[in-house]
């Protein structure tokens, strides 16, 4: 993977209180002592953000939100800026998550959008794509995903890019129990890299993270870690238990 560091991500969605989160913060710091070569980030929901960040400050735990809004400051109710992330201790924050195009009307342009603001603010942005099952079925993978980057990336400035890190998240295999194969994953992260190149410039998309998302566990991390092309891992459910958690991490 070259200078590609490792990057372990865990999207804890709309699970864990406030108290649930920082408890499950501070006992992953704890397993995380002394872990070095890999990078590991928790995205707990909006509420806990603040008292998580406190709980791990001065650990190697990187703290992400699962969504971002694309103004600094309005009117936009039930909105959070990627200003006032920051502020609460974000690092991180993840865009474009499946389950947001699927039930919260996420588009490519929005993606774009709310990309920009994350990286002007200094965040580094988790964006997401993939391919439901019926587009993989109708042969339409590569089509999607070149859509998804193309118009997902449009007009980034390169110099913002640094802060850039895309996850492949096939729909079909998030909790589903299903996985792609490690050969999928290549194809599709290598397809991938291929237009982070159109879009970037060929150099930039030799360092930019691609993760693997989609029924990720600690069986079959190892083997997805080995392809050319992953350099990490968006785990959902298996994020959310840190003894569970720390297997992945020591992948």
């Amino acid at each position: 993977m070259g200078e590609r560091r490792p990057l372990i991500a865990g999207n804890w969605k709309m699970y864990k209180t406030c108290a649930e989160a920082v408890g499950a913060a501070r006992r992953l710091a704890e397993l995380t002592v002394g872990i070095q070569g890999v990078d590991v980030m928790i995205a707990p929901a909006f509420t806990a953000l603040y008292p998580v960040a406190e709980a791990v400050r001065d650990t190697v735990l990187i703290v992400g939100a699962q969504d971002v809004f694309w103004e600094e400051q309005g009117a936009y109710t039930g909105e959070v800026s990627a200003a006032m992330l920051v502020s609460a201790g974000c690092r991180m924050v993840i865009i474009g998550h499946s389950e947001r195009r699927q039930f919260f009307g996420e588009s490519d342009d929005t993606v774009n959008r709310k990309t920009k603001a994350a990286l002007t603010q200094g965040l580094m942005a988790v964006v997401c794509v993939g391919e439901t099952e019926a587009q993989r079925d109708k042969g339409l993978t590569f089509e999607v995903l070149e859509r998804q980057v193309a118009k997902g990336l449009a007009d980034m400035a390169p110099n913002r890019a640094d802060d850039l890190v895309v996850a492949y998240e096939p729909v079909w295999a998030i909790g589903t129990g299903k996985t792609a194969t490690v050969d999928q994953a290549q194809e599709a992260h290598a397809f991938i890299r291929a237009q982070l190149g159109k879009c970037l410039g060929e150099a930039l998309a030799k360092s930019i993270r691609i993760l693997y998302g989609g029924s990720v566990k600690p069986d079959n991390i190892g083997q997805l870690m080995t392809m050319a092309d992953v350099d990490g891992a968006l785990v959902g459910g298996a994020s959310l238990d840190p003894e569970t958690f720390i297997r992945i991490v020591r992948f």
